[in-house]
């Protein structure tokens, strides 16, 4: 499991948000507290690397289901908890459907949501585990660090920069679309956030110009490919 885990807790009820914040802080979660379903959108969008979401069904502006709906939209696999205070069996079955990982009624004990948090972590980061280190070309690079080696030299990533290259190396050799990596490290796909990638990518590209046999080429229309064999 990552050292630092961050996670997206959207609940109405201000008293009950504070105090299930200060709870999943105190067993080292990093925790991003939205009071509606748009600030919760809004944050999702906005936070880099969010490992986990816990959304209240019942919030105003948009309740937990149609947000589901929208950051399922963008990322398909970040695990999804419900808590809600109706226990009806169709409200669970809507919440599974919409690819919830996880269903809780209030009140509840936070021990259980912790227990199934840990589960959820654990299944999630257990697939990932050796995607950590990269070998491109004469290059090494440590994704959970953010740090790119090359001999003796060593820089250090910022996260969008670290996240970019990951997602390369991931598919050395492969197409990469735009749209994947934009909704996938940037959140959404629109113009500016199209040239922000673009600003990003020129910069990793700089990043690896010390092996005249790795390059970034671009696809037209299409994306993007990470090579090291030229």
């Amino acid at each position: 499991m990552k050292q630092t885990t961050k996670v997206l807790l959207a609940e109405d009820d201000p008293n009950f948000g504070a105090v299930l914040r200060d709870y999943l802080e105190l067993n080292d979660f990093d925790v991003h507290l939205a009071t509606d379903g748009q600030e919760a959108l809004r944050l999702f969008k906005s936070t880099d690397e969010l490992d986990l979401c816990i959304l209240d069904v019942m919030m105003p502006l948009k309740d937990g289901f149609t947000l589901a709906s929208d950051i399922r939209k963008i990322d398909g696999e970040i695990p999804l908890i419900f808590l809600t205070a109706k226990s009806m069996k169709e409200d669970m079955l809507k919440g599974f459907q919409l690819g919830a990982d996880d269903y809780l009624t209030k009140p509840f004990d936070s021990e259980v949501l912790l227990y199934k948090i840990k589960a959820l972590l654990n299944r999630k980061f257990g697939e990932e585990e050796e995607e950590i280190h990269f070998k491109i070309g004469r290059y090494e690079y440590d994704s959970e660090m953010r740090v790119l080696k090359i001999g003796r030299e060593e820089r250090k990533l910022s996260p969008k920069e670290g996240a970019l290259l990951k997602l390369l190396a991931q598919n050395k050799n492969n197409l990469v679309k735009r749209s994947t990596a934009l909704n996938k490290i940037w959140k959404d796909d629109n113009y500016f956030t199209g040239r922000s990638m673009d600003v990003y990518l020129a910069k990793v590209r700089k990043y690896l110009k010390d092996d005249p046999k790795v390059a970034i080429i671009n696809v037209h229309s299409e994306g993007f490919r990470l090579v090291d064999d030229l």
